[in-house]
């Protein structure tokens, strides 16, 4: 149980700090991390605040998760399928669009790593049944 607050805990830290670095100033996250030499335009700058206040939403519900009983293991599977939906959609744009910058990279890493986290952590505790040997 422990595990999975800190887990929780972490989670909320990282997002928070990487929303804030999505949506505060929109130009110079692009221009500093990315290969984009101008200013973000409206689009983009739209685009990342939403994703900076998804990411702060989600964040906020795994801090709460964190210190309820109820809400732990939700808050678990929650981060996985965050962390598989966008490793997922990453790789496949690593496939069709070719590598992103470094920062990017990283993140393929750091999401694809908390996937078997999570899942070893809901199995650990026995929120996850074991496959089903009967099945055909």
């Amino acid at each position: 149980m422990q595990l999975k607050k800190a887990l929780l805990i972490l989670a909320f830290g990282t997002i928070l700090i990487i929303g804030m670095l999505y949506g505060i100033s929109p130009s110079w996250f692009l221009t500093t991390f990315s290969t984009a030499s101008e200013p973000a335009s409206i689009d983009q700058t739209h685009i990342l605040r939403a994703v900076m206040m998804l990411y702060i939403a989600l964040g906020l519900f795994w801090l709460y998760a964190a210190f309820s009983d109820r809400y732990r293991d939700i808050g678990i599977v929650i981060l996985a399928i965050f962390c598989g939906g966008l490793v997922a959609g990453r790789i496949l744009s690593v496939v069709i669009d070719g590598p992103p910058s470094p920062l990017f990279v990283l993140y393929i890493f750091m999401e694809l790593a908390l996937i078997p986290i999570c899942i070893w952590l809901l199995k650990k505790d026995g929120q996850l049944p074991p496959p089903d040997k009967n099945r055909n």
